[in-house]
């Protein structure tokens, strides 16, 4: 069976198992301190453009999300997402069990807009009770979004003033960031990024690793102790090495990147491929994720022959469903798709 659900349907990059298998046996330090992550460390500073950047390596996308945001907010503080933001809708309650309210505004195609946050704050002072109420700390946004979309770089100039004027950290949820920093349509750069957020994460899960994120505090912010309050959360591996090893393989010659762009191009060729068979789609977005419109018939008939994930009702007949391209999708796996359809 075809399978299109999702982008980490498959396991590691061949390079990153190579590089596991020949360092298998050398003994190494535990916890993050072998010579691979502190190469890795290295690598992903100099991508950056921040060599004073402190870059941690955590286990994966929902133990990054509520770690980062639990240690940077205070106990009566919580986090401003759109409602269709990951951390709102598909984190099982992961950051409101940290003790965290997540506080939501209105989406548009997933990203926020800083209008909408900046009347979220102002609402909050001007209220005289304020004082009963969870107070935004921190503003989270995710590049590209559950849509596939993605902030310009004006929009992110925008959220970044935004939260400096207001003291609020800026958070950049990167799960998927290597598949929009590859887009065709984007003029954000990952020193972008780095220069306008507080803290953001490199998602190696979802491209190319068995498991893994980098997370990147920009501008010496890291929380105090936050080694402490990651094994605190059990997400801190004493073999540390295994996810020095698998970051210090896909930023090795730009490996990361390359990989990144295969699902931009898979991707590209699945929108052709839909489209010339007269299909529509439920959003425009430029990334790896592609939300086609299908009847209810249509999902029945495929459902036995391809995986993809039916992302919401349209109308009585309707669904938008979920194709995802990966690093390992192959020109091979379109072209069988489109005998399929």
């Amino acid at each position: 069976m075809l399978s299109f659900e999702c982008d980490y349907n498959t396991g590691a990059h061949p390079k990153i198992l190579e590089a596991l298998t020949r360092t298998n046996m050398e003994p190494c330090q535990g916890y993050g301190n072998d010579i691979y992550t502190a190469q890795a460390r290295e690598k992903i500073r100099a991508v950056c453009g921040r060599e004073d950047a402190d870059v941690r390596f955590l286990t994966g996308g929902t133990q990054t999300n509520r770690i980062v945001i639990d240690s940077m907010l205070k106990n009566y503080e919580g986090v401003i997402a759109a409602t269709t933001g990951h951390i709102s809708a598909h984190e099982a309650g992961a950051i409101e069990a940290s003790g965290h309210k997540v506080l939501t505004v209105p989406g548009y195609d997933g990203k926020l807009r800083a209008e909408d946050v900046e009347n979220l704050i102002s609402s909050f002072y001007a209220d005289g009770a304020h004082e009963h109420m969870v107070f935004p700390g921190m503003v989270y946004i995710s590049h590209p979004t559950e849509y596939g979309t993605l902030y310009t770089l004006d929009e992110l100039k925008q959220l970044s003033d935004l939260c400096r004027r207001h003291s609020l950290p800026l958070f950049l949820d990167g799960a998927r960031l290597g598949y929009g920093l590859m887009s065709l349509d984007t003029d954000v750069s990952l020193k972008d990024i780095a220069n306008l957020c507080d803290v953001f994460y490199i998602g190696g899960t979802k491209v190319g690793a068995l498991c893994g994120e980098a997370v990147v505090f920009t501008h010496n912010n890291a929380p105090a102790h936050f080694f402490t309050t990651v094994k605190q959360n059990g997400a801190l591996l004493a073999k540390g090495r295994l996810l020095g090893i698998q970051f210090d393989t896909l930023f090795e010659d730009g490996l990361y990147f390359e990989i990144s762009k295969n699902a931009i191009d898979r991707a590209e060729d699945l929108k052709k491929l839909f489209r010339e068979r007269g299909y529509s789609f439920f959003k425009n977005s430029p990334t790896n994720q592609q939300f086609i419109i299908l009847s209810d018939e249509k999902i029945a008939e495929l459902a036995p022959l391809v995986r993809f994930e039916i992302w919401e009702r349209v109308d009585d007949t309707h669904c938008a469903v979920r194709f995802a391209t990966s690093w390992a999708t192959t020109k091979e796996d379109i072209e069988a798709l489109g005998k399929i359809i």
